[in-house]
């Protein structure tokens, strides 16, 4: 068992305070720390479309807990569970827990029961990545450097996190070494959210700009890229923040090796390959603005698509609670994830 520190491990983002749900507004870190209440399903909808919530495993418990708000204050449940549902297309995580809480429903779960219902699904997270962590972090060498995309700590999950999981598992264990953090136009989840979360867990990192990843492999910092995941495909096909398909190309020009780290539930065995999977369009606004403020001029388009898909060719392992797929193809998910 790898000796899990609990000073790289002090972040709960998603609350549950009995009658609301109370989230840290990812949106303004790290200038500020500020909770948001949300005390009906329509808040926790907005949390999630306004990205206040983001990361696939905390978007899906925080639905989770939408559902209950909306059992609690006796609101139509089909009405609920499909607007839940449209808050975000891409992340698997949201339909997953829709899915296992509609199922409740269906079997004439009161508010109480799905309340609890909700709470496995949070501990069950925290749990999983603990484990991936420890997983993880055993195929990685003493002594390395690795780099990750986006945030994927205890911001985008119930706690500790999925790639930065393993990064916390690592650097407890002594094998990892020092962490770069690639800063995730346009909205700076690297930036602001996860080099928060280093700072404040006391893990050595450094931030660079996204197009300085190619040049940092080249000089052989980096042994491992880690990245999280928001719908993993039959195939091993990988869909992930905008940018992660080509650190998997530059990657393996580099001979730099490439790890996907996500809980089962990312894991879409309907989804036959990346091919299938609907890449999430958000404002141009988002691209042409940095905190709200125009940096582009006026009449300038954009085209912001939030996700890519990275095909398994380039993938070196997928880490899931259920154990370590290693180069995945059909047949080695299937074997790990089939019904």
């Amino acid at each position: 068992m790898t000796n899990l520190s609990s000073a790289h491990d002090t972040i709960r983002a998603v609350q549950w305070r009995g009658d609301h749900l109370r989230l840290l507004d990812q949106r303004l870190l790290p200038a500020e720390e500020q909770w948001l209440d949300c005390r009906d399903y329509v808040a926790v909808i907005h949390a999630i479309k306004d990205l206040a919530v983001r990361g696939a495993p905390a978007i899906g418990i925080a639905a989770a807990w939408g559902v209950v708000l909306a059992a609690q204050q006796s609101a139509p449940m089909d009405q609920a569970l499909a607007e839940l549902r449209a808050a975000r297309p891409t992340a698997v995580n949201l339909m997953w827990a829709l899915d296992r809480m509609k199922a409740h429903i269906a079997a004439g779960a009161d508010a109480a029961a799905l309340e609890r219902e909700a709470q496995i699904i949070q501990d069950e997270d925290l749990a999983a990545n603990r484990h991936m962590g420890e997983l993880g972090a055993a195929l990685i060498l003493p002594g390395s450097g690795v780099m990750t995309h986006c945030n994927t700590g205890s911001l985008a999950t119930s706690g500790y996190g999925t790639a930065l999981g393993v990064i916390r598992a690592g650097v407890a264990a002594g094998r990892i070494d020092h962490v770069y953090a690639g800063e995730t136009r346009p909205w700076q989840q690297g930036a602001r959210l996860t080099m928060w979360e280093l700072v404040r867990d006391g893990i050595p990192a450094k931030l660079i700009a996204d197009s300085a990843a190619s040049h940092l492999m080249k000089s052989g910092a980096v042994k491992w890229v880690i990245v999280g995941a928001d719908r993993i495909a039959a195939n091993g096909d990988t869909a992930n923040k905008i940018g992660t398909y080509q650190l998997a190309i530059a990657a393996r020009h580099h001979g730099v090796k490439f790890m996907v780290v996500a809980p089962s539930s990312t894991v879409d065995m309907a989804t036959v390959s990346g091919d299938d999977i609907d890449i999430e369009l958000r404002d141009a606004a988002e691209l042409l603005s940095v905190a709200g403020r125009r940096t582009v001029v006026e009449g300038a388009q954009a085209w912001n698509p939030v996700f890519d898909v990275t095909p398994a060719s380039l993938i070196d392992a997928i880490v899931t609670e259920r154990g370590v797929i290693e180069h995945p193809t059909t047949e080695r998910m299937k074997a790990v994830f089939a019904a």
